[in-house]
């Protein structure tokens, strides 16, 4: 399997056996716990079925717990897009590369009951393809780039399918210029499919593709069906923040609606490494929000003995139910702000 997709899988142990270490803790000292994650990234399928997203689920049975996750800046990174493949139809799809881009990777996620082919046309026309589905690693050079194409499997949690496409270059840098990535039909039930690119941070400034969809560009794990997933807003002018992860989960809508809620994620003044105060934006510094809202809950029912159950979905339920309303939004729950702002005042029961 490619390098990337490996690394990946390693990220994904290291965070499980942190998590694993944190609520084994919880249990020995026999009290509630509030977990704050403030990490995400794009790899996987965005429905929460992978076995991180399944682990964090099964964790959440265990003890009394509530785990808090923001959904990432990917809103308006121009790193995923979408459709629906017909018969007889091809899909072209665009992806731009800038100069000196040393390294990309694409993941095409689709239903397995679909049958397509892929092909590859790099900026200087050359095409490869349609490559047939043969499990295992195709290689090709196109130009100054080489191409790993990795057909999948269903996984024993999900019924969805891998297309994974790595290319690199043969030298520094792969082909700069817009390459095209055709989607040919064979034998189509759903034609649902969806595209990922690596987050904005891993990119060049501009590669991405060329028709975006902001929508399930929330990042994994917050994808979890049991977390409490964090969005962002300003806190200033009571706006969403665009690049705030969106939901909803692929091929997921009404009770799979996410995120959660959003918290103040822009400007937030906190401490920085090294010493004194500095300025961050991202949900990564909206989730600790919501983490203690969840913990001062806990405090309030379990600690304080109101409420011995008050953890998990139930704390999420009354984050839902105190959430305010921000200005723009006239339907709730919404793939952008969920059900709402934080208000840890309105979520308290009476």
């Amino acid at each position: 399997e490619p390098y990337r997709r490996q690394r990946q899988m390693c990220i994904r142990d290291r965070l499980m056996m942190g998590l694993d270490y944190v609520m084994r803790k919880s249990l020995e000292y026999r009290r509630p716990v509030a977990i704050n994650l403030s990490f995400g990234n794009t790899y996987g399928s965005h429905d929460g079925t992978s076995l991180l997203e399944r682990f964090i689920d099964d964790i959440s049975g265990v003890w009394k717990n509530s785990i808090c996750i923001g959904t990432g800046n990917e809103s308006v990174s121009a790193g995923h897009t979408s459709g629906k493949l017909q018969d007889d139809k091809e899909e072209v799809i665009e992806l731009a590369v800038q100069n000196r881009q040393p390294s990309l990777n694409v993941q095409i996620w689709k239903e397995y009951t679909d049958f397509m082919d892929i092909s590859l046309i790099s900026p200087s026309g050359i095409r490869v393809g349609p490559i047939p589905e043969k499990l295992g690693t195709q290689r090709f050079t196109m130009g100054e780039t080489e191409i790993l194409l990795y057909y999948g499997e269903p996984s024993p949690f999900s019924v969805a399918q891998e297309i994974f496409i790595d290319m690199l270059p043969v030298n520094d840098y792969m082909n700069q210029g817009v390459w095209k990535i055709v989607l040919t039909p064979r034998e189509i039930v759903s034609g649902r499919y969806e595209l990922w690119l690596p987050s904005e941070a891993a990119l060049n400034k501009g590669t991405g593709f060329l028709y975006p969809k902001n929508t399930t560009t929330l990042t994994i794990p917050s994808t979890s069906w049991r977390a409490i997933s964090v969005g962002a807003y300003d806190g200033r002018t009571f706006s969403y923040a665009d690049f705030s992860g969106r939901g909803p989960l692929r091929g997921g809508s009404g009770m799979l609606l996410k995120p959660d809620l959003v918290a103040p994620g822009v400007d937030i003044t906190t401490v920085a490494a090294g010493g004194g105060y500095a300025s961050f934006t991202g949900t990564s510094f909206a989730t600790p929000f919501v983490t203690g809202a969840a913990a001062l809950l806990m405090e309030w029912g379990i600690v304080n003995g109101n409420d011995p159950y008050l953890y998990g979905e139930k704390v999420k339920a009354y984050l839902r139910r105190g959430a305010r309303p921000l200005p723009g939004f006239d339907v709730y729950p919404n793939p952008q702000v969920g059900y709402g702002a934080l208000c840890v005042r309105e979520s308290l029961p009476t």
